[in-house]
């Protein structure tokens, strides 16, 4: 913020003395109309006004469904999709029926290929995303309204350049999340990994990974920290154990984390959350600096979920 010096006690005050007008008009002609600058000005204002009312309007009603647990029909649901719901301690299992329940009035689902949206599929997406706002202030994923399934893996056309020469090829994903756009998930894949909640793999998690990471302008594996003094520890720990990643992968010696995590600093955010929340355990004992920072991120212990199984 730039600050300006007070510099009242050294004006300089100059009186003009106008001429008597002696034709009965103005002396200043270049008379200048304010009116049409004010409707404008207040036109502005009640928009914004508008937009500031809609928004807090809507803040509000979606605040009073966090407080309301879930429908019975639907929490079976949850727990038919979310075996990692049943680890919870209860508090959680709790605050995590209030965040689906803002998820689903806050979010719209489509299908695609024929897909037709049905509750179970709803649940599925909503209790696996919501597990990383546990612990977390602020909207429901502002980034993105809308989730489109399709029935199976996604293949699209992708595009390379090599100076000069062009290439296209077919890209088969599990997943995708555009930034300041949509999440799109391949429904197969999403009862792939929310049903074997111990393999690491979680499509849900790491996609709105993504939509955490891009919170923060640009989706770079940094997203916006709790605190500012926790910065340098989060870029000190995540770069290094990036860089192990790779050096793991390369010497084909990677056990932990999916080696996918490896092609950049977004993806290793987006994989490491998958592997918290699933095999919280094996990531404390195996990487602990790791486990560390995205516990103190996330707010929760998944791997005290397990022993609380156990």
């Amino acid at each position: 913020m730039r600050r300006f010096a007070d510099t009242a006690g050294e004006r300089n005050w100059v009186v003009v003395i106008m001429p008597p007008n002696t034709k009965g008009t103005p002396h200043d002609s270049r008379h200048f109309d304010m009116s049409p600058l004010l409707v404008i000005i207040s036109i502005a204002l009640a928009a914004l006004a508008a937009v500031l009312f809609r928004r807090r309007s809507r803040a509000q009603r979606l605040r009073q469904f966090a407080d309301k647990p879930l429908e019975p029909e639907l929490l079976n649901l949850l727990r038919q999709h979310m075996p990692l719901y049943e680890r919870m301690p209860s508090e959680l299992q709790q605050r995590l029926q209030g965040l689906v329940n803002v998820f689903l009035n806050d979010k719209s689902f489509f299908g695609s290929g024929g897909l037709e949206i049905t509750d179970e599929m709803r649940l599925a997406v909503a209790g696996n995303a919501c597990l990383l706002l546990l612990n977390r202030d602020g909207p429901c994923f502002p980034g993105s309204g809308t989730i489109l399934l399709y029935p199976d893996t996604i293949v699209t056309q992708a595009v390379t350049y090599d100076g000069p020469i062009v290439s296209e090829s077919l890209s088969a994903r599990l997943g995708e999340s555009w930034h300041r756009g949509p999440v799109i998930l391949s429904w197969a894949d999403v009862l792939r990994g929310v049903n074997n909640p111990e393999d690491g793999h979680n499509v849900v998690i790491h996609e709105f990974a993504h939509k955490l990471d891009e919170e923060n302008v640009s989706m770079d594996g940094l997203p916006v920290l709790h605190e500012h003094v926790d910065y340098p520890d989060w870029a000190r720990v995540m770069s290094e154990e990036f860089a192990d990643l790779i050096k793991r992968v390369q010497r084909n010696r990677n056990t932990v984390l999916d080696g996918y995590g490896s092609t950049s600093p977004a993806e290793f955010f987006a994989v490491t959350s998958e592997v918290f929340f699933e095999k919280g355990k094996r990531m404390k004992d195996r990487l602990p600096m790791l486990y560390a920072q995205l516990e103190q991120y996330y707010g929760v212990d998944p791997a005290g979920w397990e022993k609380r199984r156990n």
